[in-house]
């Protein structure tokens, strides 16, 4: 009980603090000039009458709003706020931080200018719409927090219609991170994909997507075993397959695993389990320990719901895990999006391809396996960390080359030319920030 009250006492402090801190910055991103304004003649150049030619040029050649404005390194982040993080349909207004959070982990780890626009939309179809009228302004867009089925429905109509990169984080961003994970966890415990049992708990947009990744890399439909709220799917679930229509996608995963159709709750699908994926409702005790020890040997966890795992990460290694991985930056082995997201938006953005393909995700998470690797695996090390440039910069070689591979691509570029051209921008991206930063531009915390 000591223990408890220790640890909520140090999560009211840390948001205390988080509060005061956003305070004092009135949030976290800005604009900023790009072009130099050395006397007031300067304007005539960047304003009128100069800008006329630029948009005179553009309306003749609609191809070069790329070239002479920021378009090329615009991605909107767009959100109805229905499903924030783990706090559930908090609004578009109370969606903002997180919004702008991701624009900086955008800008600092990938250089890409990205925008957060939170709307006040519940509906599909307006959502949808408000996306499609944006376009012009933006080279992709990323979706995010947007509740299920709503979000696969968004994210498959927008995907259809545009010819930006549309991307949406839950889904895509997880997958990528998670496959990049798994894989290396794998190679630690000597287990090879092909022959692994895995339990996904909790079958949201995260997992969702993780499902069809795994299905994509060959995984057997003998092999997954898959739990919502009310129990594992299987094809025998008459109250998902009464309202296939509105969960679709859910009964696409009934179809598509547990041919056995085990029967039960977390308890069942875990056991015998060498792999349990969770990215549920946030913990602790949604897994228990006893749980982890009806798992297979050398057992693999990844209790990914924040902010708190569905089992403690030490809770689960005295259970007999022997790799851990949750979301969070305290813990070993975190599963973050943002290994992804700012490097497969630089390499879309930098070769302008006209989508995000699954192919494009597979090489985004092989550039992270590979990364990883390079660093040296270990039992609390399956991952490279966040802020290390050179995943970013890897990611987005590897996927501007899997765009021109896969012919969706406006630019051709070496692999080598563009790794180095990502890393000249994000470097360039994080001494502006350490500049301001520097100079007092940007203010500084006293408290540490």
């Amino acid at each position: 009980m000591e223990k408890a009250t220790s640890e909520e006492r140090k999560r009211a402090d840390a948001a205390n603090r988080a509060v005061r801190l956003h305070q004092l910055c009135s949030g976290k991103i800005q604009t900023m000039p790009k072009c130099p304004i050395r006397s007031f003649q300067d304007l005539a150049i960047w304003y009128t009458p100069g800008v006329a030619a630029a948009s005179r040029a553009i309306a003749q050649d609609p191809d070069l709003v790329y070239e002479l404005t920021n378009k090329a390194n615009a991605v909107a982040i767009v959100s109805d706020g229905s499903r924030v993080l783990g706090l559930g349909d908090i609004g578009p207004e109370a969606g903002l931080p997180v919004m702008e959070g991701k624009a900086l982990l955008f800008k600092y780890f990938g250089a890409v200018d990205a925008f957060p626009v939170c709307v006040a939309a519940e509906k599909e179809d307006e959502i949808v719409s408000i996306v499609k009228a944006l376009t012009p302004s933006f080279g992709g867009i990323n979706l995010e927090d947007i509740a299920t089925p709503k979000c696969f429905r968004v994210l498959d109509r927008i995907r259809s219609d545009l010819e930006i990169p549309v991307w949406h984080d839950d889904q895509q961003g997880t997958a990528t991170v998670v496959l990049a994970a798994l894989l290396n966890a794998l190679d630690v415990v000597g287990k090879r994909l092909d022959n692994v049992r895995i339990a996904l708990i909790g079958i949201g947009s995260a997992n969702m997507a993780v499902f069809r990744i795994l299905r994509a890399e060959r995984v057997a439909a003998e092999q997954i075993i898959a739990c919502d709220s009310k129990g594992t799917l299987h094809a025998g679930r008459e109250d998902i397959k009464m309202a296939q229509e509105i969960f679709k996608e859910k009964w696409h995963v009934c179809q598509g695993s547990n041919p056995e159709r085990i029967a039960g709750g977390i308890p069942e699908a875990l056991r015998g389990a060498d792999v349990c994926l969770a990215f549920s409702r946030s913990g602790p005790g949604v897994i228990s320990p006893t749980d982890v020890s009806s798992m297979a040997s050398d057992a693999i966890v990844f209790a990914c719901a924040n902010p708190i795992p569905e089992i403690w990460p030490a809770d689960a290694k005295e259970a007999g895990a022997k790799i851990v991985a949750t979301g969070r930056s305290d813990f070993d082995n975190q599963v973050n999006n943002s290994l992804a997201f700012p490097g497969v938006f630089r390499g879309a953005l930098d070769v302008r391809a006209r989508a995000i393909t699954d192919g494009m995700v597979r090489s985004a998470a092989e550039a992270i396996t590979r990364h990883a690797k390079d660093g040296g695996l270990s039992n609390g090390a399956i991952l490279p960390r966040t802020d290390e440039m050179e995943v970013a910069a890897a990611v987005a070689a590897a996927v501007g080359l899997q765009a021109q591979n896969e012919g969706i691509a406006r630019i051709t570029a070496s692999f080598d030319d563009l790794k180095e051209r990502a890393r000249k921008k994000i470097s360039a991206s994080r001494a502006a920030a350490d500049a301001l930063l520097q100079v007092g531009l940007i203010p500084q915390p006293l408290e540490h």
